[in-house]
């Protein structure tokens, strides 16, 4: 007769359980309690309030441009999928990020497969502008994701580390400008308008 572990039980976890000590393990199979967004950040978990209507609709604009190239360009294959608040997960940590690009594949991405691009909306707050500006970006570049987009509506400008076969180069588009990426041919992500979603909101 053959003994294994036992199965974990789910925990239900919500804002109360933000600092609680959890494994991978612990976190993937737990319950949470909706309208809030769940990390796992060296073993810490971390509850944070949804995002506002000023990160989320220029969210929802770039997925929606994202969504007419794939249809109705030429070369929109390359796009092979687009998420918004999505987890990313590496063997330790679970970051939650505002939207994640597949590009390249030729197919549907696998669950818990590394994104080809992550992206992520500023929010307010020193504490915001550290994770997201190195943080986030070491451990997504480390973890193998091709371009990593910081959008700052604060600084009216876009953030791009593209990794390279050996480094990694960061790229500033100011405001006005448009950004175009080699993993998605022909796609245009004109700043300024993208910052006018979120101006509506301001």
């Amino acid at each position: 007769m053959s003994i294994g572990l036992p199965d974990l039980q789910p925990m239900c976890l919500g804002p109360d359980s933000s600092g609680a000590l959890l494994t991978a393990a612990e976190f993937d199979a737990a319950e949470f309690e909706e309208g809030w967004r769940y990390e796992l950040i060296h073993g810490v978990l971390v509850v944070s309030p949804a995002a506002l209507r000023k990160e989320r609709d220029p969210n929802e604009e770039l997925g929606h441009w994202l969504r007419n190239y794939q249809e109705g360009h030429p070369r929109g294959a390359a796009l092979d999928a687009t998420f918004y608040e999505e987890t990313v997960i590496s063997p330790t940590e679970r970051r939650r990020a505002d939207r994640v690009i597949y590009a390249g594949l030729g197919r549907p991405p696998r669950e818990a497969e590394t994104p080809s691009i992550v992206v992520e909306f500023v929010s307010a707050g020193k504490r915001n502008l550290i994770r997201d500006y190195e943080e986030k970006r070491d451990e997504y570049l480390a973890l193998g994701v091709r371009e990593y987009w910081i959008i700052d509506r604060f600084a009216r400008r876009l953030t791009v580390y593209r990794q390279t076969s050996t480094s990694s180069v960061k790229l500033v588009v100011g405001e006005g400008d448009v950004y175009t990426t080699p993993l998605l041919p022909g796609f245009e992500l004109p700043l300024d308008r993208l910052l006018g979603r979120a101006d509506l909101w301001a």
